[in-house]
């Protein structure tokens, strides 16, 4: 989610906090930030040119790869996942929470790449395998001599990052099978990023009121109004001219992508609450890591997948 979500008085205040991994993402701990070392942090403490110019990248990348190699992207979101898996596993682990790296991002592959030719049955039978090796590797992390430590504990946080990471990407590459997969998957991005703008705008001009204090402070109503007006008008732009269809698909899918994007990021934000950290990583300037910006991403492939797989 954007920084539009942030309470704007708060942030006038100069109350920095670190910020979530979207583009202008909101911030989520308490511990302030130190400034960009070129002094040009945004009000969230993230250094925003480099923020900025990350996110223009990236986004151009991924349209160009969209539009003209499609296929291209199976790859991307494949790599993309393995680094994210790594990522949030490395942090669970340096909290003393034994998650089984390999078997997470060897797993996570095979639900990605078996969900090209064979659809959500690859998803599910690769799932199914990936979470039953990972039982059995905590099982005997501590060697075959050894009483397991904590392991309905590990197990349980494993299957959630199971679910979390490759599982909702994997909808991503499964929408690419239709004939105007990549269309439906730009569709879907465009809506995340009218969330994150809308967000920003709103939060920025009007924001006031709390939306979450408990979990992530400085966002705001106001903030999650902008985006969902921001989505909705980008659902039907998006949904008529791309994909040629009732312009209703593209209202409910703007509106169920706010409230997926939204929970996906506070979400996130809990996690990292917990485990006493800004970011998952540092890969990404201005950003944090991988898995700081597919935090909305994540939930939205899901639902958007599960609309036009019903109504289109």
């Amino acid at each position: 989610m954007s920084d539009g979500t942030m309470v704007a008085e708060e942030a006038a205040a100069g109350d920095a906090m670190p910020a979530s991994d979207t583009p202008g993402a909101t911030p989520d701990q308490e511990t302030p930030s130190a400034p960009a070392p070129n002094g040009k942090s945004s009000r969230a403490g993230r250094n925003l040119p480099a923020a900025l110019g990350v996110g223009l990248a990236l986004g151009l990348s991924l349209i160009a790869i969209l539009l003209f190699v499609p296929k291209v992207l199976i790859g991307v979101v494949a790599a993309a996942i393995a680094v994210a898996t790594w990522e949030v596993g490395k942090r669970l682990r340096e909290a003393d929470v034994l998650v089984p790296r390999i078997p997470l991002i060897v797993g996570g592959q095979a639900i990605l790449w078996l969900a090209w030719p064979y659809g959500t049955d690859g998803v599910a039978g690769a799932f199914a395998a990936t979470a039953l090796v990972c039982m059995c590797w905590r099982l005997f992390d501590h060697g075959l001599s050894a009483t397991p430590r904590n392991f309905l504990r590990d197990t349980a946080i494993t299957l959630f990052v199971l679910a979390w990471v490759p599982l909702l990407a994997s909808f991503a590459v499964v929408q690419l099978q239709e004939d105007d997969g990549n269309l439906r998957v730009l569709t879907f991005m465009i809506l995340v990023v009218c969330s994150d703008v809308g967000g920003y705008v709103a939060g920025v001009l009007f924001g006031k009121h709390p939306m979450v204090p408990a979990i992530s402070p400085k966002k705001s109503w106001e903030g999650f109004a902008g985006s969902m007006v921001f989505s909705v008008i980008g659902g039907l732009l998006t949904v008529t001219l791309l994909l040629q269809a009732n312009s209703m698909i593209g209202v409910l899918a703007g509106v169920l992508v706010v409230l997926v994007a939204t929970a996906g990021d506070l979400i996130e934000s809990q996690v990292k609450r917990e485990l006493g950290i800004k970011d998952m990583g540092t890969l990404l300037p201005g950003h944090g890591g991988i898995m700081d910006r597919l935090d909305s991403m994540l939930p939205s492939a899901f639902v958007s997948w599960l609309v036009f797989t019903a109504l289109l």
